[in-house]
């Protein structure tokens, strides 16, 4: 999957969670919040997805009033609905109801001119699961360090 064109990515999601798979999905939006989008002021951080009547929504995500947009303009945080086929929700479904696991957004770009998002079924990471990441990418850099040094 070619993402050419990224406008926002969620960094913290990788950091607190372990993704199992990932999935794309349209995103329903109206026009002024299309344009700030697209100025890429927009905000993942504390995001997630829910299901609700079958079908798929998400939360918390920030998009920035457009400047120019005065009347037209929405509530930043309000709820917006994915666009994805009854086979993927269902998917989806069965892995929510399994102990532990959410529906974090992970990215939004443009494909096609198309806004989309990339959707990660999640599992939380505990405490020491995170500092043994940190360790070991610690010890990642030690070792690049010390190849580069010596060449």
């Amino acid at each position: 999957m070619a993402k050419s064109n990224i406008l926002a990515k969620n960094r913290k999601a990788r950091h607190d969670y372990f993704i199992e798979d990932t999935l794309e999905a349209g995103i329903v939006l109206k026009g002024t919040e299309v344009k700030s989008i697209r100025n890429g002021r927009l905000n993942l951080k504390d995001s997630f997805a829910s299901i609700d009547d079958g079908e798929i929504f998400i939360n918390n995500m920030h998009i920035s009033p457009y400047e120019q947009g005065n009347i037209y303009n929405v509530d930043p945080t309000r709820k917006r609905k994915l666009l994805l086929h009854k086979r993927e929700i269902n998917k989806l479904l069965g892995y929510i109801q399994q102990k532990g696991y959410s529906l974090i957004p992970l990215s939004v770009y443009l494909k096609r001119g198309k806004v989309k998002i990339q959707i990660g079924i999640a599992k939380g990471k505990k405490l020491y699961d995170k500092r043994a990441d940190i360790a070991k990418r610690d010890a990642e850099r030690r070792i690049q360090r010390a190849v580069s040094e010596k060449y």
